[in-house]
């Protein structure tokens, strides 16, 4: 399958992006920075997906994994703004299978700061528009919203005994995901999924129902 994904230079992109690699399939990765993928099946754009004016030409995609974001850096812009860029212009058309949006869990409990929550919880209700206008092709629509996950960007707090202790504290099941398993969440709902679609998985570690709580550095 032709799979395109944004934000694949580092952390969850990367991580996908080669588990689809190395499962036989053909990625075509967009971001802000350069290639850190080795692989002939791969492609690399360098393009700011905020600025649809930058977008490649690219035909047939069969699945987007729009997994770019930021956070307190233009979110609105970067992680709403930049999706809605990249599906409007790759996801309608008739090779179509799935669209899997990475929203975060912080659009089920606000727990987090304010642009950042607002560009999350937008992304949700923009996937099920989106879902409701690419069911006639038959394709699936769905968001993943993440609780704590080991990545690199997360390192202000797992690299903090103090901190890290008092996320441990307030997660039930006193873990946080690797990038392993995302991608393993990854594939199933954009290519084992058939049936599901409009839906947004929370996958916290039972976080919101259970304790919710935001843990982060103070300036």
């Amino acid at each position: 399958m032709k799979i395109l994904i944004t934000g694949t230079s580092k952390g969850i992109g990367k991580a996908v992006a080669e588990r689809y690699l190395s499962l036989g399939h053909e990625v075509i990765g967009l971001d802000l920075l350069s290639s850190s993928i080795t692989n002939n099946r791969y492609i690399h754009f360098k393009v700011d997906i905020s600025n649809k004016e930058e977008l490649p030409e690219i035909d047939n995609v069969e699945v987007i994994f729009s997994n770019a974001g930021k956070q307190n850096d233009e979110d609105i812009k970067n992680n709403l703004i930049g999706t809605m860029n990249v599906i409007e212009k790759y996801a309608f058309n008739k090779s179509i299978k799935s669209i899997l949006i990475n929203a975060s869990a912080s659009a089920s409990t606000g727990q987090e700061f304010p642009e950042y929550v607002a560009s999350k919880s937008a992304l949700i209700g923009y996937m099920k528009n989106v879902a409701i206008r690419l069911a006639k092709y038959g394709a699936t629509v769905n968001s993943i919203s993440l609780g704590g996950v080991l990545t690199e960007s997360n390192k202000p707090v797992t690299d903090d005994p103090i901190l890290w202790n008092k996320v441990m504290e307030v997660t039930p099941l006193k873990k946080w995901m690797s990038v392993e398993e995302v991608c393993d969440f990854v594939i199933f709902l954009t290519l084992t999924n058939k049936s599901m679609s409009g839906q947004d998985i929370l996958v916290d570690n039972g976080e919101k129902d259970l304790n919710p709580t935001f843990v982060w550095p103070t300036k």
